[in-house]
């Protein structure tokens, strides 16, 4: 790419959408540390700099989305989410088994979680299927193929099992669906048959799937079991009050009563609540609200039918994973165990989700038609 190319799409850039990235990476780093820190120790943790490693990198995945054009991207949807399909059942024969998951691989002594690539391949290529100008989008046929996409990694993904991870794609799917064109008929339908199959689905899950719903509806059911992270986690937001307790002063987690292997990762947002309190919890939605919003503002102002469903696809994503994290740390829904986005630690997750977002800007760069 010729440099007036690259200059043109920087100065297209939306630099809000960039600082809010930026805001809620530091943010992550910030708390990351003080999660997984010793109050006596002025040395950044190995988690911080491992956090601040995969932030350079998934800033290469960002600048590296914008400037290839999405819809070059598009033309390797398919050999994409085929690979990580690949990469799933490879997993499930040769993974890692941490915590009693099989998640992980192991690539040069790096662990990396193929469910993350997934996500972001199955965007792909639902957007790559439901964009083509032939498509027949009234056709149950579409419906179908549209939902078997959707289904060969989800099924792989609870496999591991991760059923957090692979009920994130539901509302995805559905999304893009609805943007695509799908008639609101069958969309429907397929409500009313989910709401039929939570019966049924109820007796397909784990014991500690079942165990976890239980202890959602009845926190004091196993309190020093399954209980403990919840009710430990409400403790933490709550203690933080208006202002919080300050940066490095939070109890809960330094003396254990917020395990250290959660607190930097999925309960992320119990150590910020806090530290920063009321006032912290409201900044940091804030920022959330305005990443999503701009991304849903490149979806509208998309040249193609491509950029909007991959924008939709991805902000909802990220809506479903914030979500339905800060719900969790607060008690209003199940322990899922996903992880909140730029901030929780993680390298996968980081790259995917940054990734992602280069999507969503390279879509904003080339709203323009030629």
């Amino acid at each position: 790419m010729s440099s007036q190319r690259i200059i043109s799409l920087w100065k297209r850039m939306d630099w809000l959408f960039v600082a809010n990235v930026i805001a809620l990476i530091i943010v992550g780093v910030m708390f990351i540390y003080s999660a997984s820190s010793r109050r006596d120790d002025a040395q950044l943790t190995a988690m911080t700099q491992r956090q601040i490693l995969w932030a350079l990198v998934g800033f290469a995945a960002f600048l590296s989305a914008v400037t290839v054009d999405y819809r070059n991207v598009n033309r390797g949807a398919i050999v994409f989410y085929l690979a990580t399909i690949a990469m799933l059942v490879l997993v499930l024969l040769v993974g890692q088994k941490i915590s009693g998951a099989t998640r992980w691989l192991s690539l040069f002594g790096i662990l990396i979680q193929p469910a993350e690539f997934a996500k972001l391949a199955t965007i792909l290529m639902l957007a790559h299927y439901l964009s083509e100008p032939s498509r027949d989008l009234a056709h149950p046929r579409t419906l179908l193929i549209a939902l078997l996409l959707l289904a060969v990694p989800g099924v792989l993904i609870m496999e591991q099992p991760d059923l957090g991870t692979a009920m994130t794609l539901v509302p995805v799917t559905f999304a893009m669906l609805f943007v695509g064109g799908v008639p609101f008929r069958y969309l429907a339908v397929l409500c009313l048959l989910g709401l039929l199959a939570v019966i049924p689905g109820w007796f397909t899950l784990d014991d500690y799937q079942r165990e976890r719903l239980l202890v959602f509806f009845d926190p004091g059911r196993d309190p020093l079991g399954a209980g403990w992270n919840s009710i430990q986690s409400s403790i933490a937001v709550g203690s933080g009050g208006l202002f919080g307790k300050g940066y490095l002063m939070g109890t809960q987690n330094v003396l254990g009563f917020l395990p250290r292997t959660v607190a930097p990762t999925d309960f992320i947002f119990s150590v910020i609540a806090e530290e920063t309190g009321f006032v912290g919890s409201v900044a940091l939605l804030a920022l959330f609200a305005l990443l999503l919003g701009s991304g849903l503002r490149a979806s509208l102002a998309s040249r193609d039918k491509l950029g909007r469903l991959l924008s939709v696809g991805i902000v909802t994503l990220l809506f479903s994973h914030a979500f339905v994290n800060m719900a969790m740390t607060v008690g209003l829904m199940p322990i899922t165990g996903l992880p909140l986005p730029l901030v929780s630690y993680g390298g996968s997750f980081m790259s995917c989700t940054m990734a992602g977002l280069g999507l969503v800007q390279s879509v904003y760069v080339r709203r323009f038609r030629r």
